[in-house]
C-alpha cells in the first residue's frame, strides 16, 4: 500500500512537514510506502475553467498538476497538509486541488480519487485550524473519498518546525491518524479481495438552473 502526502506549504522542511513526518515515522513501522509531494515556493496557477482538461485529460498548466494526479492513481490514500493563512488552507494548496480535482473529474477514468480514503492535516501557531480543515475536507465530500478522523482535529501548533515538536498532543493526533488511515486502506483492500463491489454511482443527471447562450454557467 502507499500514501501520497501532499505539503501544501511553501517550506519543505516548516512545520506542516513536520506533522507529515510524525505520520510518515507510522506509515514505515507499518510497512506502508510513502511519497511526499511539495508544493514549493513556486507560483501555482488558478483553475481557469477552461475546460481543456475534459478534452485532453490534462490540465493545460504545467506547474505538478497533471503530475500529481499521475501518482493519485497509483496511491491508496492521501494526506493533505497545509499551513493556516487567516483561518484558510493556503492559497497553493486551494489552487493545486481545485485544479487536480476538477481535471480529475472532467477526465473520462475519473478515479484517481475515488473511493480511496483522505485525511486533511493544518497547522497553526495558534488558531483558525478547523477552518483550514473544513476546506480541505470538502474535497474529499465530493471526490467520493472517505474521510480518516483521528483522536482530536487534524491539527498541531507552533510557529516554527522547532516548536512543533513540544506539541505532545498534536503529534499524538497525527500518530493516530496515520493508524486510523492505515487500517481504513486495509479494510478496503481486504474488501477487494473477498469481491466486495464500489458503490454504483450515478452520474446522468447533471441539474445547472442557468445557462449562457453558449452553454456555459
Amino acid at each position: 500500500m502507499k500514501v501520497l502526502l501532499v505539503n501544501g506549504s511553501s517550506h519543505p522542511h516548516g512545520t506542516t512537514m513536520r506533522a507529515l513526518e510524525e505520520m510518515i515515522g507510522v506509515f514505515g513501522e507499518q510497512g506502508v510506502e510513502t511519497e511526499v509531494f511539495q508544493l514549493g515556493a513556486k507560483p501555482i496557477a488558478d483553475c481557469l475553467q477552461c475546460d481543456k482538461c475534459a478534452e485532453t485529460g490534462r490540465c493545460i498548466f504545467r506547474d505538478g498538476v497533471n503530475g500529481f494526479i499521475d501518482k493519485a492513481y497509483k496511491a491508496d490514500g492521501f494526506v493533505f497538509g497545509t499551513p493556516t493563512y487567516f483561518a484558510h488552507p493556503s492559497g497553493r494548496i486551494f489552487s493545486f486541488l481545485d485544479r487536480a480535482f476538477y481535471a480529475n473529474c472532467r477526465n473520462e477514468l475519473y478515479d484517481a480519487f475515488m473511493f480511496k480514503p483522505a485525511a486533511a492535516v493544518a497547522v497553526a501557531r495558534r488558531a483558525g485550524t478547523t477552518a483550514a480543515l473544513d476546506g480541505l475536507n470538502k474535497y474529499f465530500g465530493i471526490a467520493q473519498m472517505p474521510v480518516a478522523g483521528s483522536t482530536y482535529w487534524n491539527n498541531t501548533f507552533g510557529l516554527l518546525a522547532d516548536e512543533a515538536v513540544q506539541d505532545e498532543e498534536g503529534l499524538q493526533t497525527m500518530r493516530n491518524l496515520a493508524r486510523n488511515l492505515i487500517w481504513m486502506m486495509r479494510c478496503f483492500e481486504d474488501g477487494k479481495k473477498h469481491g466486495v463491489p464500489y458503490p454504483a454511482t450515478e452520474t446522468s443527471h447533471v441539474t445547472n438552473f442557468v445557462r449562457r447562450n453558449d452553454g456555459r454557467r
